[in-house]
């Protein structure tokens, strides 16, 4: 894994590729490369280990031209980071494929490969894939047919896109389990991996369902099922501009989204609210009468999209009154879960392919749920496609591998169905329902409050740049944003960080608490105050540094072993979350940045999880 570019045009398609790649790196990659077929017929490859303006200084000295031609960059899973590793594969110098994904059969295809007399010069699953596509050929003749051929004999997740020299006037490409898109031109056609990466040059695309094979040529797209059978695909228009996903006048994307919160959660309620009450209809035409038949949760997620869920647990219990369980996706899909009748399976994703919150949406369509949600930022995704309800977060692209507003906008869209769960069972008189809503509406002014504290955390940072622990802190619904905050501080900053409820502390952390270790609490002045304020008392007394995240009303003040940053406006319970969250992301940010480190692109993470 972990992205693709590639074109077929009348002109030359490496500036294309190129460009492609760029606007991929927010993906996490360890190396990148690219092929194209020249004049003369020949595969021209170029493959470096490291970014993308590596591959870019390499071409410089190097030329490579063509009218057809796939890029890829790559994160290391079968083999290290090397540029034999790398991508593009060849096969016999004739035959070159990229891919994401994992080929679980790999081993044996490739003894049988190696049987036949093919010769490896990776370590990659990839390899395998080339040299079985190239195998078929010589009895088949034909790339289509050969592609068709060898992914039947594939187990696992896979998005290729090959071309060989013998073929030179086409593109094939293919997905199982990882997501592809097919850009629309006018005598040129894409593919890529992320529609991010195709904005330069088209805003008409097509996404292959699962199992699809499709042939690109510059006169035209065919697309052809798992059967073989040939099917239209729906075309789509993005309504994205290729500029959105730049930078601006931020250094860094992390922060530009940070700032872009206020606005994604906005949209994310636009025409979900009215001035006092909700409309359940922004689940679907059929939601109203499936929420009221809902007896239970089960809520389904990974790493910050987990903690969404946890927090989203407290308000479903709250609001509805029905019975609430949040699990991380990938312990999920490896047990025997028993579902009680009638419950509701939630799953959260950013990107809507993470590999084992998507295997986990396909397990529960067996296990006899009421109805499957899908809460999800990108509409055009599987776990969209597949899925009986959606609720759209409405975030925007997100860049930074570190997730900031597609958290917020998921505990905005969690809140909405918390209200949407309580109204249809009953629990909220329309006083209620107008008091929540007033709220939620409140949200986006509140995290423009909050965003302007950036100053005094950025100031706060400097006391962690040297520190190798923190211990994160909070209580009730605040406890999970502690886990996020602690996830923010260790994805960017690379100090080891980990959160508790503040009741633990006396069960084990509490021994941890020296001089040298900070303690970073959430404390809001809700009915868990004087709890938490007495675990800090608990700290304080055995010499912690604290850094205590509140409000005006809860009373904390500054000494020289505490630092409070209060927040001007706190929220309410199904606000306050997302709101404290704000100054968790502008610490982690602020500390990174003067830790140096790669804020945007953090070392061994990608941005979308495509495999388990």
């Amino acid at each position: 894994m972990c992205g693709i570019v590639g074109a077929v045009a009348e002109r030359d398609v490496v500036p294309i590729l190129m460009e492609g790649l760029r606007r991929l790196e927010y993906r996490g990659y360890d190396s990148a490369g690219l092929v194209a077929l020249d004049d003369d017929g020949d595969l021209k490859r170029a493959r470096e280990v490291g970014k993308v303006a590596a591959l870019a200084e390499a071409l410089d000295s190097n030329p490579v031209h063509g009218r057809i031609g796939i890029a890829h960059t790559r994160w290391a899973t079968h083999g290290a980071p090397a540029e034999r590793n790398a991508h593009p594969q060849f096969s016999s110098n004739e035959l070159a494929l990229v891919h994401n994904g994992i080929i679980e059969n790999h081993s044996a295809l490739r003894d049988s490969l190696k049987a036949k007399g093919y010769r490896f010069l990776s370590d990659t699953d990839t390899e395998v894939v080339a040299h079985r596509i190239h195998e078929h050929m010589q009895t088949r003749g034909d790339l289509l047919a050969s592609v068709q051929e060898a992914v039947r004999e594939l187990d696992g997740a896979y998005a290729l896109a090959v071309m060989d020299r013998r073929d030179p006037e086409r593109i094939i490409t293919a997905r199982q389990g990882c997501p592809v898109v097919i850009g629309i031109g006018i005598g040129e056609h894409f593919v890529a991996s992320d529609i991010a990466a195709l904005l330069p040059v088209t805003r008409r695309f097509i996404f292959l369902e699962e199992g699809d094979v499709a042939e690109l040529r510059r006169e035209g797209v065919r697309i052809f099922d798992r059967n073989g059978q040939a099917v239209e695909r729906r075309e789509t228009e993005s309504q994205l501009s290729a500029d959105a996903v730049e930078r601006g006048e931020y250094r860094h994307y992390m922060l530009k989204e940070i700032h872009e919160q206020p606005n994604a959660v906005a949209e994310t309620l636009e025409e979900r609210v009215t001035h006092d009450h909700l409309l359940a209809a922004a689940f679907g035409p059929d939601a109203e009468r499936l929420l009221a038949e809902v007896e239970g949760v089960h809520i389904i997620a990974c790493g910050t999209s987990y903690h969404a869920g946890m927090i989203a647990r407290y308000q479903i219990e709250q609001l509805a009154g029905l019975p609430c369980n949040v699990e991380i996706a990938s312990e999920y899909r490896y047990r025997d879960p028993v579902v009680p009748e009638r419950h509701l399976f939630v799953c959260i994703s950013q990107s809507g392919e993470t590999a084992d919150t998507l295997a986990a949406l396909r397990l529960a369509g067996e296990k006899g749920y009421l109805a499957r949600l899908a809460i999800c930022n990108v509409p055009e995704s599987s776990m969209v496609r597949e899925s009986d309800l959606v609720l759209m977060t409405r975030a925007g692209p997100e860049i930074g591998v570190a997730s900031t507003k597609a958290f917020t906008t998921q505990l905005s869209a969690l809140a909405l169905l918390a209200l949407a769960l309580g109204k249809a069972h009953g629990r909220l008189d329309a006083e209620a329902e107008a008091n929540a809503v007033a709220e939620l509406r409140a949200l986006p002014t509140a995290i423009e409050a909050a965003l302007e504290l950036d100053g005094p955390i950025e100031k706060l940072a400097e006391h962690l740049v040297h520190r190798h622990h923190a211990l994160f802190l909070g209580r009730g619904v605040h406890y999970p944003v502690a886990m996020e905050g602690a996830l923010k501080l260790k994805e960017i900053s690379y100090i080891h960080a980990e959160a508790y409820a503040a009741g633990e502390l006396k069960h084990g952390p509490l021994a941890l608490v020296d001089e040298d270790m900070p303690i970073i609490a959430v404390a809001p002045s809700d009915a868990l105050l004087e709890k938490i304020r007495s675990n800090l008392e608990e700290v304080r007394a055995r010499g912690g540094e604290l850094i205590v995240f509140s409000d005006a009303e809860s009373g904390f003040l500054p000494d020289e072993r505490t630092h409070v940053i209060a927040l001007p406006r706190a929220g309410g319970p199904l606000t306050a979350p997302a709101i404290f969250t704000i100054p968790l992301q502008l610490l982690a940010y602020h500390v990174a940045v003067h830790k140096g480190t790669d804020v945007d692109k953090p070392r061994n993470l990608a941005k979308s999880v495509t495999v388990e």
